[in-house]
């Protein structure tokens, strides 16, 4: 893992990012574009944080933090270079940024069919909280 480095995302990472997602993450959302990740890095540049080798992008995960609670989504790893300790990594940085910020606890998105996330989650000392659901209203066609 010594040639991974970890950082915050740039506006030079717009366009790679959902291309990205195409290839390591499961499940797709609305926000899944550049429009959409243009629209996080403005308003908290810190929040998308990139795990990267050779220059190449092998991991992201958003770190959003709301003055209340702490929001994990987009845990991603290139399926190349997944079992080396990026989520990990990656996790580490965000839960550091938690900390930073105030945030006491933090939660992740993680789709339920998500087997392989699942595993990671739980080695990453998450549980899950069977007594919550999540209820959506997209607020765009």
């Amino acid at each position: 893992m010594t040639d991974v480095r970890i950082r915050p995302a740039t506006p030079e990472d717009l366009d790679a990012v959902p291309a990205f997602w195409k290839v390591a993450a499961e499940g797709t959302s609305i926000s899944d574009d550049r429009g959409g990740v243009e629209r996080l890095v403005a308003r908290d540049p810190e929040a998308l944080i990139l795990a990267e080798s050779g220059g190449d992008l092998v991991g992201t995960v958003i770190a959003g933090f709301d003055g209340w609670r702490c929001h994990l989504y987009r845990l991603a790893v290139h399926p190349d270079r997944r079992r080396q300790g990026i989520a990990s990594a990656l996790l580490g940085a965000a839960e550091e940024r938690f900390v930073r910020l105030g945030g006491r606890r933090a939660d992740a998105m993680v789709l339920t069919r998500n087997e392989i996330a699942h595993g990671a989650w739980d080695a990453a000392g998450y549980e899950p909280e069977e007594q919550w659901r999540r209820w959506v209203k997209p607020l765009t066609d």
